[in-house]
């Protein structure tokens, strides 16, 4: 893991810790770091944010489903739940809500350095939103021809955005609402701690890891300020074994669950063995 909120004075970020939405140019910073062991298998990358509270319950209603699937009528006409972020200037917004109107749009950039060299790893960035979400729940406007500037036409960008919806990548299935990071930061987190998807490293040579053992920088273009409700941001590199992900979570709460009722039943058998019912005369009384 690598924070690089910037509130350390020593941090290469911490000039870029009170940036805004629409700061022109972004701050950019460099963060040096050093993998102690090789990465073998695919590695993904994920962005992680701290004290966001994506499972509060007006943000996670802010949105409007029948818009994001490509519904023409709520296009023009957003659900009164994206309220206050359904227009702007007399106009629909596209995506509307509280939700789309807070997308992470920080850029990470990973690079090996080796002999002073820095050399530019591949990050892929299809494929890292659900199947059934990318195919069925998202989907762009219809109308005559595949030209999204046109359906998106009499709509406007949510307030943070620096830019529209259908400018947000130049391949046409990944622009618009079927982009995978918009679809990734989508899905809301049920823990104010959390992390996403944000891209993928496949390994390319069976005989060579993923990402060698050595120094690395991450470039990070600064565009999501967290520092005015004291939230954090980290990059993330994580691979999978045959068991899969490294998730702490699980298993802490399956041993604190079976603590919990191992107690609970040894207390429940003393009161029992104590207090029990203890006539074992077959008589029935009168």
């Amino acid at each position: 893991q690598i924070d690089y909120t910037g509130t350390e004075p020593s941090s290469p970020c911490n000039k870029c810790l009170n940036v805004s939405w629409d700061s022109t140019p972004p701050c950019t910073c460099t963060i040096n770091f050093t993998l102690e062991h090789s990465f073998e298998s695919n590695v993904f990358m994920y962005y992680g944010l701290s004290n966001f509270y994506q499972n509060h319950r007006r943000y996670v209603k802010s949105r409007d489903d029948s818009q994001l699937n490509g519904d023409n009528s709520s296009l023009l006409n957003p659900s009164k739940e994206c309220e206050p972020y359904r227009t702007n200037e007399d106009k629909p917004i596209a995506p509307c809500g509280a939700i789309a109107n807070s997308m992470f749009n920080d850029t990470l950039e990973l690079y090996r350095i080796e002999n002073n060299t820095r050399t530019p790893i591949t990050l892929i960035k299809k494929g890292i939103a659900w199947w059934t979400d990318k195919n069925v729940k998202f989907r762009n406007p219809t109308g005559d021809g595949n030209n999204l500037t046109a359906l998106f036409q009499g709509t406007t960008k949510p307030v943070n955005w620096p830019k529209p919806v259908y400018m947000l990548d130049s391949e046409p299935d990944n622009n618009g609402f079927i982009n995978e990071d918009f679809i990734v930061w989508m899905r809301t987190a049920a823990l104010p701690t959390f992390r996403k998807l944000y891209r993928l490293i496949e390994r390319k040579n069976n005989l060579q890891p993923t990402l060698q053992a050595g120094k690395y920088s991450l470039d990070i273009a600064y565009n999501y300020p967290v520092h005015s409700f004291d939230g954090r941001k980290r990059m993330i590199l994580s691979t999978i074994s045959w068991m899969g992900g490294k998730n702490p979570f699980l298993g802490i709460a399956y041993i604190t669950v079976g603590s919990i009722c191992f107690f609970l039943g040894v207390v429940l058998l003393i009161i029992h063995h104590r207090y029990g019912n203890r006539n074992t005369s077959a008589d029935i009384p009168n």
